[in-house]
């Protein structure tokens, strides 16, 4: 009888659809830049990136769950001027010689049917740590066609005031709020 319970459980495993679990996807560096965008004087919007990003993504598709993890190097901001580059890392703005990263971890992805809306987490920025709400505007989960392995990317943005991050040097002549805009692409471990 036991041997006869024990090959029915067997076969009733065998015959379930495997639950999906959740997977792990590495930032791809050469496919993910952080943007922000300001006001500056009233002018024009000024846009500006990082070059430089890493970090983990895990995301459970049945589950409708992820965690994000992202590490952005802050002495890789790119204006387009190299001059004004030194001096957004400095003192007044990053002081990327204290401060060489800025990081976003999640603390909650919310979804709206299969897919990710919103990604709640903290966002730390020259050593001063905040909430942030991010809207995913845009969200893929695929095999990469040339890789081999399964992808995900996705578009989100958020705004926050830069003053709350001790980076509010000539607010409000140059705009306090600061608009994100992330790109981002991750593969599969």
């Amino acid at each position: 009888m036991k041997k006869q319970l024990a090959s029915l459980v067997l076969a009733l495993a065998a015959a379930s659809p495997a639950l999906a679990a959740p997977e792990t996807y590495t930032v791809d560096g050469t496919h993910t830049f952080p943007r922000f965008s300001y006001s500056h004087l009233g002018y024009s919007t000024q846009l500006s990136r990082f070059n430089s990003t890493s970090g983990k993504v895990v995301y459970d598709a049945a589950a409708k769950t992820g965690t994000v993890d992202i590490v952005i190097d802050a002495k890789s901001v790119d204006t387009g001027y190299a001059t004004f580059n030194e001096h957004i890392q400095g003192e007044d703005f990053l002081d990327t010689a204290k401060f060489p990263t800025a990081t976003f971890k999640s603390t909650k992805v919310v979804f709206e049917g299969d897919k990710p809306a919103r990604i709640e987490g903290q966002l730390t920025i020259k050593g001063v740590t905040k909430p942030v709400t991010l809207t995913v505007t845009d969200f893929k989960a695929a095999p990469h066609p040339m890789l081999k392995k399964n992808a995900i990317g996705a578009n989100a943005w958020t705004v926050i005031k830069r003053s709350e991050f001790n980076a509010g040097k000539y607010a409000p002549y140059v705009g306090d709020d600061v608009r994100i805009d992330i790109a981002i692409e991750a593969i599969a471990q």
